[in-house]
């Protein structure tokens, strides 16, 4: 197995400020803890306000300067480098990714090269963001302008670091805005890895800094800064709560994703061999740590039986163990979270339990848990309402299409869900009754599609990520009205 040094090109314990890479304020630093064996991978600069002071002002410099003055043209073709650059180094990034977060190392290539897709489309995009003539009143020529809001702040958590950094900053970058990037405490190897990258790509200094440190200290610095004017959180409820008072102090805009309870709909009519690696593979990726994670499947009472014995039977198959063995499971981020995970397990074990995975060659110092199936869950059950965060999804059965929809939509979240049914009349039915800002009609994800706006509805969060829509928000709408008699 390769050694954490073997992949790192670049030193772990700095700020990146105005183009530097520099010590801390605090001069202190943190441990990265490997989450497949417990041990210590790296320290990690301890950023904070004075970090993030001295961020955001290199950031506005950037803005008054070389990044300031380049074209929508130049600003995409530094992006579609970026990107370039992404690819060739995928390998080291998926190891680093894979050490750092305890993801699979098949699922960390993965997000290596998602990172790349989303810095090509936004470098594609960016010069094709119009404004709009508007018709007026005789005399009159109206039109709209997009701009960036300037300096925008991103706190980006550790269960995807590398897809959440190309969805965010890159949509903020290709719009014009200059970036400060606080990345999670548990894992940020390559947010690090990345802005050497961009510096290597011809990023000019300040366009992106990057201040690693604790949420507490440099986040809250961040969200609470006077002199940013937008920010972009991924994470819990509870912290995008705070970071919405703290900006709203500023009256920044603020774009959130929080969190689901996404479901599967599983009808009579539907397609069961297709339906299947889904309904399985959208709870346990990154060990259930996704935010659209799918922990509820609802299946219609005449193929409930035969979907409970097949998915139980997907689950005895499921393997866990270590990132670098690359098993379809690999640990928790955490002790702590293990240790939440496995408390909602234990609150179900006067339900069923239909089916589980098996630790294999997992280290007692790792953060694993095995995967666990419950069925017959009633939907009030706090396994089928609130968010767990890990390799657990929960069947419950209906008997109407009413139904379904109520148990759907009966809990606070609305990210993404899932219509499985042949039946097309229904499909539009439920695509427009469910509350949820994604809805896929017999598939789920869609392949990641970085194209493809991405948000939730109630307690998932607010703003839109992804595609066309992540650049409208990342910019201001400016209206210029010319009288010319």
């Amino acid at each position: 197995m390769p050694d954490i040094q073997d992949v790192l090109w670049f030193d772990t314990d700095r700020c990146l400020i105005g183009g530097t890479w520099v010590e801390p304020a605090s001069g202190d630093t943190l441990p990265l803890t490997n989450p497949s064996d417990g041990s210590e991978l790296v320290r990690i600069a301890r950023g904070g306000i004075d970090d993030i002071n001295g961020a955001v002002t290199a950031a506005q410099m950037a803005l008054g300067g070389l990044w300031g003055q380049r074209s929508a043209l130049e600003r995409g073709r530094i992006l579609t480098r970026i990107g370039q650059l992404v690819l060739e180094r995928v390998e080291d990034l998926a190891l680093l990714e894979a050490m750092d977060v305890g993801k699979p190392l098949g699922q960390a290539r993965a997000d290596a090269i998602a990172l790349a897709r989303y810095m090509e489309f936004y470098g594609g995009a960016a010069d094709k963001v119009h404004g709009e003539t508007l018709p007026y009143l005789d005399g009159y020529t109206v039109y709209t302008l997009r701009e960036p809001h300037g300096v925008t702040g991103h706190i980006v958590p550790w269960n995807y670091p590398m897809q959440i950094i190309g969805r965010s900053v890159g949509a903020a970058l290709a719009m014009g805005n200059a970036c400060v990037l606080k990345p999670a405490e548990e894992a940020c190897l390559t947010a690090l890895a990345f802005a050497n990258i961009c510096l290597e790509a011809g990023l000019p200094p300040g366009a992106l800094n990057v201040v690693p440190g604790l949420g507490a200290e440099a986040g809250a610095a961040l969200s609470g800064h006077a002199e940013v004017q937008h920010i972009s959180f991924t994470g819990s409820v509870r912290t995008g709560a705070l970071i919405q008072q703290a900006a709203g102090r500023n009256v920044v805009p603020v774009t959130l994703e929080l969190g689901g309870k996404s479901p599967q709909l599983v009808f009579d009519d539907a397609d069961l061999d297709a339906a299947l690696p889904f309904l399985v593979n959208a709870g346990i990726q990154n060990a259930g740590q996704t935010c659209s994670a799918s922990s509820r499947i609802l299946v219609q009472r005449g193929v409930y039986a035969t979907v409970r014995d097949r998915m139980a039977k997907e689950y005895d198959a499921l393997s866990v163990g270590p990132a670098l063995q690359d098993r379809r499971v690999g640990p928790l981020i955490s002790d702590r979270q293990k240790h939440i995970v496995e408390g909602f397990i234990a609150r179900g074990m006067d339900l069923t339990i239909v089916g589980q995975g098996t630790l294999i060659d997992a280290p007692e110092t790792g953060s694993y848990v095995r995967p666990t199936l419950f069925a017959d869950v009633p939907p009030d059950h706090a396994l089928a309402r609130d968010e767990i965060f890990g390799p657990v999804q929960v069947i419950i059965p209906f008997d109407t299409e009413d139904d379904a929809v109520a148990i759907a939509n009966g809990t606070d979240y609305g990210l993404v869900a899932s219509i499985w049914t042949a039946n097309g009349a229904r499909q539009m039915r439920l695509a427009k009754a469910l509350k949820s800002g994604q809805v896929f009609i017999n598939n789920y994800g869609a392949g990641g599609g970085v194209e493809l706006p991405f948000g939730g509805v109630g307690k998932s969060g607010h703003g839109r990520e992804k595609g066309f829509e992540a650049l409208y928000g990342f910019s201001t709408l400016k209206t210029v009205a010319a009288y010319h008699g």
